[in-house]
Formats: C-alpha cells, sequence, structure tokens
C-alpha cells in the first residue's frame, strides 16, 4: 500500500517508542532522525487546541533546510487539554501525580498534531480525541507513576499502560492519537496529498 510514496526516504523525527511502533503498523520503510535543541515554546495566546499542530510544524520547518528531494520528513506533537490548560510532560514523579489527580473524575481532549515535509509540499493537521478518566485515588496515581514512570508522556499517562485499563472510562475518537500518532489520519495524507 501507499506505493505513491515510495519515492521518498520517510523520515520520523521523534525519540518516541510509542509513534516508532505506531508508524510501523502501516507497513512502510522509514528511518528516524531526531535533532536536539528545538525551540518548542509557543505565544501564550495561542488557543490551547492549536498548539499541537503548531509546535508540529515548528519540529517540520527545523528539518527544512535539510530536507532533499526524496525526502518525506514527519514531525509530531500532542498535547493533553483540560478546561484549556495544556498538560505536557511532567517534569517529575510529584508534577506527574498531580496532573493524574486534577484529569481524574473529568473528561480531557488529547491533541495530537502532525506535520508531513517534503522539499516540495507541508501537510499539517489536529486530531483531537475525547478520553474519560474515572475517579482514581491518590494511591493508585502515585502507584501508577511509581511503576510506570510516565515522565516522558503528555498528561502524566500512556493509555496502553495500565491506568488505561484501570482508570480511562472511556474515549471518543482515535486510540492510536491517544497513544501519540493518529495513524488513520496520517495514512489518509499519505495516500491523498502525496
Amino acid at each position: 500500500m501507499l506505493d505513491n510514496i515510495k519515492k521518498f526516504n520517510v523520515i520520523l523525527a521523534s525519540k518516541s517508542p510509542r509513534r516508532k511502533e505506531l508508524l510501523g503498523m502501516l507497513d512502510i520503510p522509514f528511518d528516524i532522525k531526531v535533532k536536539d535543541g528545538i525551540d518548542e515554546s509557543y505565544p501564550n495566546d495561542m488557543p490551547a487546541i492549536e498548539v499541537a499542530e503548531f509546535l508540529a510544524r515548528l519540529k517540520g520547518k527545523a528539518y527544512a533546510e535539510d530536507i532533499k528531494e526524496n525526502e518525506m520528513v514527519i514531525t509530531a506533537d500532542t498535547i493533553v487539554i483540560l478546561n484549556d490548560k495544556i498538560y505536557g510532560k511532567p517534569h517529575s514523579a510529584e508534577d506527574a501525580v498531580n496532573m493524574l489527580m486534577q484529569l481524574q473524575g473529568h473528561t480531557h481532549t488529547v491533541a495530537s498534531g502532525v506535520c508531513v515535509a517534503t522539499k516540495d509540499k507541508i501537510v499539517s493537521f489536529t486530531t483531537c480525541t475525547a478520553v474519560t478518566f474515572a475517579p482514581l485515588s491518590s494511591e493508585e496515581a502515585e502507584w501508577y507513576v511509581e511503576k510506570y514512570r510516565p515522565i516522558d508522556k503528555a498528561g502524566a499517562y500512556g493509555i496502553q499502560e495500565w491506568i488505561g485499563c484501570a482508570a480511562v472510562a472511556g474515549i471518543d475518537g482515535s486510540f492510536y492519537n491517544v497513544m501519540g500518532l493518529p495513524v488513520h489520519q496520517l495514512y489518509n495524507v499519505l495516500k491523498d496529498e502525496f
């Protein structure tokens, strides 16, 4: 499938093992290339729902000057939003527990922004999924954080881990988006736009 992109060397510009796994599920060959030191700041007055795509495009621009004629670079960013507040990656275990305690008992939005760039074209999009957390005790949150160390995950959780089984009461939208890469929409962009 995706014969139209076989002319490209596809590059996933991400350190995330989950994004690597998810892109691999599309059965396309790709390499991983990561640049360090990319500024990931965004305007304070930017609506929260626009931030993930803004950051994905920002990462894409960091690779733009190096893209060769036959290369395609995929960048992504995922954030968690509750009441217009953005929950990124926690800074510590304590921060992770605090995030989970704010998310528990509520429905939040997971927004993933994706940017696909070639020498001649840039396409970006945002995919949103609503995730409902059941009530979670502080003991459960502390146990999860201690055992799973979700410091590298937006909102301090990985839906594919224990917390997804024990605390996620429901989702409306893409499960894979919550993991960090909306592969269904990415597949359609790769198929239709390139």
